[in-house]
């Protein structure tokens, strides 16, 4: 069985980098997955990626070291376990807001008895091996997005479900729902301090703790704060920056020098 090496590098305390892909684009998950990261996730929910483009970028992610990771569009068991036997090695739910939504998709993620994940995992043996049976529970990593305020108020049921590794914070959404605009590194007092609860809640059920951030000096900032898995940006936003850094600079060009004054 493929190891996940997510898991180790948890147990070692050492910062896991993951990217965030949102482009339905093979090559562009072969080319991000080359740079360096830990873990590539690929965004089902609010990238314009459906299985069939999901497919052939998890398999450009496995020509790689990276772990490949998904993010389903919800907490629907049917979804995550075609993705799991489409080869994710780990999940990353959104609007995970009761102890309920996270049993539920602990045990779309885990085989009888742990779960009810339905066997038939496909290219899953190709990529984790024929004894895939006997160690994807182990190696599958399960983590539950909080976004929202019902999450907090759950927040200790919901970090003492059996199986679940992690929690994952979306910024955003937990902006909007604390009726702030959203903004991955907030500068209101308020949204600061319900995140750093619940990375603190999390951290002590021994949960791994993740968040999405703006860029790299927001994922930076984060891990100083303590969280153990962060993601900066998404390869729109950062396609977009450096298109408007290298229009700018040409446009430089354009701009006429500035006249001598001769005195």
């Amino acid at each position: 069985m493929r190891s996940n090496h997510l898991h180790a590098l948890r147990a070692e305390r050492k910062l896991i980098l993951n990217a965030w892909l949102s482009i339905p684009s093979s090559y562009a998950a072969e080319v991000t997955s080359h740079q360096g990261f830990d873990a590539v996730t690929i965004d089902l929910q609010h990238g314009m990626i459906g299985f069939e483009s999901a497919l052939p970028m998890l398999q450009a992610i496995s020509t790689t070291g990276a772990v490949p990771l998904v993010r389903p569009s919800r907490n629907e068991p049917s979804e995550i376990m075609k993705l799991l036997d489409g080869g994710a090695y780990g999940v990353i739910c959104p609007m995970i807001s009761t102890r309920q939504d996270a049993e539920r998709l602990v045990a779309a993620c885990r085989y009888p008895p742990a779960g009810n994940r339905s066997f038939g995992p496909a290219r899953g043996l190709l990529y984790g091996g024929l004894d895939y049976l006997s160690g994807a529970d182990a190696a599958i990593l399960v983590l539950a997005m909080i976004e929202t305020e019902e999450a907090i108020d759950n927040l200790d049921a919901i970090v003492a479900t059996p199986g679940l590794d992690g929690i994952f914070i979306g910024p955003n959404d937990l902006a909007l729902a604390l009726g702030r605009a959203p903004k991955p590194e907030h500068d209101d007092p308020y949204v600061i301090g319900r995140i750093e609860h619940i990375r603190r809640t999390a951290e002590a059920a021994g949960l791994l703790t993740g968040i999405f951030c703006s860029g790299g000096a927001g994922a930076a900032q984060r891990a100083r704060e303590g969280f153990n898995l962060v993601t900066p940006g998404n390869d729109v936003a950062l396609l977009r920056t450096a298109m408007q850094r290298a229009v700018a600079e040409a446009r430089d060009a354009e701009r006429p020098a500035a006249m001598a004054s001769g005195y």
